[in-house]
């Protein structure tokens, strides 16, 4: 997760909204990604998208099956839905998402038993650090604004 927190960290030098990912294969960081949404003005310039891509890439299969997620904020509908479709073994966030959250917070995608893959996961590591990074950014936001 310390990781996934610097990766987030650097989205915010770029005045991204800090969130970052990184994908774990046999106990070795394989891919990393943070926000690039604003700068790309792209919809899927997610930290867990740019993650997987590369994680993709690095293994050679579009199964990520023996893969860990670290991502600094519980994982948005089409973040999850990438999730199980990349066949991820686990995912491990930080902070909860009560607006946008589909690991548990407005629903639970990653598990549902509907679909024809489930992911472990883990939530709230390193919530407070995870949170308190979106927290300041927000209000730093706000503050430019007035």
């Amino acid at each position: 997760m310390l990781q996934a927190i610097e990766e987030a960290k650097k989205a915010q030098t770029i005045n991204e909204v800090p969130i970052g990912a990184v994908i774990v294969f046999k106990n070795e960081i394989i891919a990393t990604g943070h926000n690039v949404r604003e700068s790309s003005q792209t919809t899927l310039s997610h930290a867990e998208l740019i993650a997987i891509e590369q994680a993709n890439q690095i293994i050679g299969s579009w199964r990520l099956e023996d893969c860990t997620l670290y991502v600094t904020l519980e994982p948005c509908p089409m973040c999850a839905g990438a999730i199980v479709q990349s066949r991820i073994k686990r995912v491990v966030y930080g902070a909860a998402d009560p607006k946008a959250g589909c690991a548990g917070s407005l629903m639970n995608l990653l598990q549902d038993p509907r679909f024809n893959h489930q992911v472990e996961l883990t939530s709230g590591v390193m919530e407070k650090e995870c949170s308190m990074l979106l927290k300041d950014f927000f209000k730093q936001l706000r503050n430019r604004k007035k």
